[in-house]
């Protein structure tokens, strides 16, 4: 998470978290290692060629220009143009190999973050922020895209430069190079000053991003409640201060490079002066020649230029393996809800037996949610949960669908341990359909079949019939090929909820559990979400947490959670006869009362 303001310490590195990135990305790497040796031919060759050019000029200044050998000057031109031409090819298929091997890695650290995150239980989802869960796949990702389309290229390019320059030089002329390098502690100083200011500037920059964009995207989604309290000044008001800070952290990074590059310039030119001036003194004594002396000045900016380069880069690699470290640690969050070996499937007839669950979240274990539950709903029979708000209504249905473990007493179709069985038979005996339908992006058609892939468009006709809402959706111009849009808005919340209701009938579960969703619904989208309800429930096991008590009164028996405890379990008739906690709450519903 960003602190504003601050610089985030879950983006620095240490030494032994450094290391761990590194050996689990070598994992990751392993399938392209061939591709990896051949980029690091790639690079060595044009490395070889950028040195051999300086080298070609020294060669043709002492023995072709001052031995007056034109033979051995022609072919040393000619020489320099096809290592030129052949550093050119070199470099070209350099560039591709690393971005090829860089975006292979991400396409399949992408997939296989998605996948985890879809396999990941509710508990998770409870615990992390949704904006979090998100930026692990685009701020991360991103930070990760920059380093491998060129990052990562240019820093083993000017890595290797550097060193095989420092090596070249050395062996042409050591006392050069020892002239040559009395710039080179004052730039490392300045390059670990500006490693270290820029990396907080930089931070505070995507601390200023985020903020802006959290902003943004709070302005655009709740547009209207914007406008309808005339509060547009404010929202721009609050956005213009955060895009300010925005403005004020890009500034101070610019600040830092204008006072860092001139000083690698200044060292840059400082010594090729100095090697022209020495370097030329030593010509007249004889000590050296004029090609070594150029062949000098051609090669310094490999000193000079990497290490600037490489300290621009620094920022780029320290965020990147912050990336990738949490990207790690999301795949390596367990499954709250998993699957025990030797798991087993559940019964297709099964009754449900709840016996003395208790229930809290990780997050607050001193609060118990649920306790001493016991409960059985025998095949066929439909059940109603109703209950105040807070009760634990919704949390005992969870419980029922294995979204979450009880933390006391077990759950168990016909005699299995919900906890021993298969979560694929789970998902094939059970279907939930939740309070509110969401729609994914794509047809109709697409939408309902995600309850079953391998559905045809006439078993999905025969599913929407069932349940009496086809000719509803039919009689649209591009019938059940309508594109629904971004989460459904080209429909209203009772047509979204008809296709949810449409999901579970061609999955045709043997269990249902159905949040009840009508209650914000018109008088006439009701009656028809209620009659497909009443169509989908035939002969199916069914429980429903009702929010309009008239649907618990047409349930086999009604359970009454109160207060985290089942208080009352009966049917309509006997519950009001008890006058109890139901017949109060039916009392205070039917009087338009608060339940």
């Amino acid at each position: 998470m960003w602190m504003a303001g601050g610089v985030d310490a879950d983006e620095q590195l240490d030494r032994g978290a450094a290391v761990n990135v590194l050996k689990r990305t070598y994992g990751f790497l392993r399938p392209y290692r061939g591709r990896l040796i051949l980029a690091g031919v790639f690079a060595i060759l044009y490395t070889a060629s950028t040195l051999a050019g300086p080298l070609l000029v020294r060669t043709g200044i002492d023995d072709g220009i001052k031995q007056g050998d034109r033979d051995l000057l022609n072919r040393t031109v000619i020489a320099y143009v096809v290592i030129a031409a052949l550093g050119y090819v070199v470099y070209r298929r350099q560039v591709l190999a690393v971005a090829r091997i860089g975006e292979d890695f991400l396409k399949a650290l992408r997939v296989r973050v998605f996948d985890h995150l879809q396999r990941l239980s509710m508990p998770f989802y409870d615990r992390e922020k949704a904006g979090v869960v998100v930026s692990r796949m685009t701020s991360d990702i991103d930070s990760l895209s920059e380093l491998v389309q060129m990052g990562l290229l240019m820093f083993v390019q000017n890595g290797l430069l550097l060193v095989v320059s420092v090596v070249v030089l050395g062996i042409v002329s050591p006392q050069m190079l020892a002239l040559c390098l009395v710039a080179v502690p004052g730039v490392v100083i300045a390059s670990r000053k500006f490693q270290r200011d820029s990396n907080e500037a930089y931070l505070d920059v995507r601390d200023g991003i985020g903020a802006t964009l959290s902003q943004l995207q709070e302005g655009i989604s709740g547009v209207r409640v914007v406008q309808a309290f005339a509060r547009e000044d404010v929202q721009t008001d609050r956005f213009e201060e955060h895009n300010r800070q925005l403005y004020d952290a890009h500034m101070r990074s610019v600040k830092i490079s204008a006072w860092y590059l001139p000083v690698i310039e200044i060292a840059g030119l400082g010594t090729t002066a100095l090697a022209v001036g020495v370097g030329g003194w030593w010509v007249h004594q004889g000590d050296l020649t004029i090609g070594t002396v150029t062949f000098f000045v051609l090669t310094l900016s490999n000193l000079f230029e990497p290490i600037q380069q490489l300290s621009q880069l620094f920022n780029m690699v320290q965020s990147a393996g912050a990336g990738l470290q949490k990207l790690y640690g999301l795949l390596d969050t367990e499954v709250d809800v998993p699957e025990r070996a030797g798991a087993v499937d559940v019964p297709a007839r099964g009754g449900i037996e709840v016996r003395g669950v208790g229930f809290h979240y990780a997050s607050d274990p001193d609060t118990p949610v649920l306790r001493g539950v016991d409960l059985t709903v025998e095949p066929g029979e439909r059940l109603a949960l109703v209950g105040p708000t807070g009760a634990g209504k919704s949390t005992l249905a969870k419980l029922i669908v294995r979204f979450y473990d009880p933390t006391e007493g077990s759950v168990s179709i016909g005699g299995v341990d919900l906890r021993d069985a298969t979560l694929s038979s789970l998902r094939r005996t059970m279907v939930v359909v939740p309070q509110e339908g969401f729609l994914f992006n794509g047809t109709l058609l697409e939408n309902v079949r995600l309850a079953r892939p391998e559905a045809t468009d006439d078993d999905i006709v025969d599913a929407m019939d069932s349940i009496g809402i086809l000719h509803r959706f039919s009689i649209l111009p591009d019938g059940l090929g309508t594109e629904v849009r971004e989460r459904g808005s080209r429909f209203s919340a009772g047509e979204k909820q008809l296709i949810s209701l449409a999901r579970a009938a061609l999955a045709d579960p043997e269990i249902l559990v159905l949040d009840e969703a009508t209650s914000s619904l018109d008088p006439g989208t009701e009656a028809i979400v209620e009659e497909a309800m009443e169509r989908l429930s035939e002969g199916r096991t069914t429980i429903v947490i009702a929010h309009r008590l008239t649907t618990a009164a047409r349930a086999d028996r009604v359970a009454v959670v109160a207060g985290g405890s089942l208080a009352e379990v009966g049917t309509h008739d006997e519950l009001i006869a008890a006058d109890g906690h139901y017949a109060a709450l039916f009392s205070a519903w039917a009087g338009g009362q608060p339940v």
